[in-house]
C-alpha cells in the first residue's frame, strides 16, 4: 500500500502518470504533520517511506472516483501503510494501529467523512506458517477493532487480495496462497475484495509495477462505486477480479 511502483535500486524514478497527477481542487492528502495539503506522488512520502516511496494504489483510486463521478465531492487521503509489517502489528496499543486510528479521527474535523479503508496488505505474513495461519483470524479482528474505535460498524473496507509472487521469488513466499484464501474467506459486512492476481510486478517479483498499482487502483474505485449505493447487507463474497 506504500507503493513501489517505479521504485528501483531502492530509488523511484519519478515518473508520474496522467491517473495519478495532482487535482488540486478535489484530492487531499493528510501530511505527516497532520495538514491537509494537495495530495501528490508518492503518496505515502515521510508517513511511511523516504528514499524508496514510489506509485501506489491511493492517487489512482482517488482519479478514478472522480472521472466517474464528478459530483463526488473533495476525497482526502489518509495514508497510514508501514511497509513490512506482518498482521501482528496492527492491533490496539501498536503503533501502525494507534496511528491510523489518531491519523483517522483528526480526519474527522471540520466536518470530515469517513468513506473507507484501502487494504493491502499481508506479504510479510506469507513467509512464515504460523503467522499465514492465522492471518484470517487476525485481520477480522483488525476490522472489527477499527470499526469499533471509529465508531463505525459497518465502515467499508476494500481488502486487496495478495497476487502470487513469481518464480523464483515464490520460495521466499510460499505460503502466500493460505494467506491469499483466508483474505478471500474474511465474511464481514461491508467487506470488498479486490483480487491483484495478475498484475504485473516489478523486478523483485513481488511489488506492483506503477501500470500494476493504476490498475489496481481502478479496480478498488470500481469497487467501491459499485457498492456505494447499496444496502448495508450486501454480499461479502463478491471479488473483483482484473478485467481482460
Amino acid at each position: 500500500m506504500a507503493g513501489q511502483g517505479g521504485v528501483h535500486n531502492f530509488t523511484w524514478d519519478g515518473i508520474i502518470p496522467r491517473e495519478c497527477q495532482p487535482n488540486p481542487n478535489n484530492i487531499l492528502r493528510l501530511s505527516v504533520t497532520v495538514k491537509w495539503e494537495i495530495a501528490h506522488e508518492p503518496l505515502n512520502y515521510a508517513v511511511d517511506c523516504l528514499h524508496n516511496c514510489g506509485v501506489g494504489p491511493g492517487m489512482a483510486f482517488a482519479n478514478a472516483i472522480l472521472k466517474q463521478d464528478s459530483n463526488f465531492g473533495v476525497i482526502g487521503l489518509v495514508p497510514c501503510s508501514k511497509s513490512g509489517t506482518g498482521i501482528h502489528a496492527w492491533i490496539r496499543g501498536n503503533m501502525p494501529y494507534d496511528q491510523l486510528i489518531s491519523r483517522a479521527k483528526f480526519s474527522l474535523k471540520h466536518g470530515g467523512t469517513i468513506r473507507g479503508l484501502l487494504w493491502f496488505h499481508g506479504e510479510s505474513d506469507t513467509k512464515d506458517k504460523y503467522t499465514a495461519r492465522y492471518y484470517k483470524s487476525k485481520v477480522i479482528k483488525f476490522i472489527q477493532d477499527l470499526r469499533d474505535d471509529l465508531n463505525s460498524p459497518l465502515l467499508p473496507v476494500i481488502v486487496v487480495v495478495l497476487r502470487y509472487p513469481k518464480k523464483p521469488f515464490d520460495r521466499k513466499f510460499k505460503f502466500v496462497n493460505v494467506v491469499r484464501q483466508a483474505q478471500m474467506d474474511i465474511d464481514l459486512p461491508n467487506v470488498i475484495k479486490v483480487d491483484a492476481n495478475g498484475l504485473p510486478v516489478e523486478s523483485d517479483g513481488l511489488h506492483l509495477t506503477t501500470q500494476g498499482q493504476i490498475q489496481l487502483g481502478n479496480m478498488m474505485a470500481q469497487a467501491f462505486l459499485n457498492t456505494k449505493f447499496q444496502s448495508l447487507k450486501f454480499d461479502s463474497n463478491k471479488i473483483y477480479h482484473m478485467s481482460s
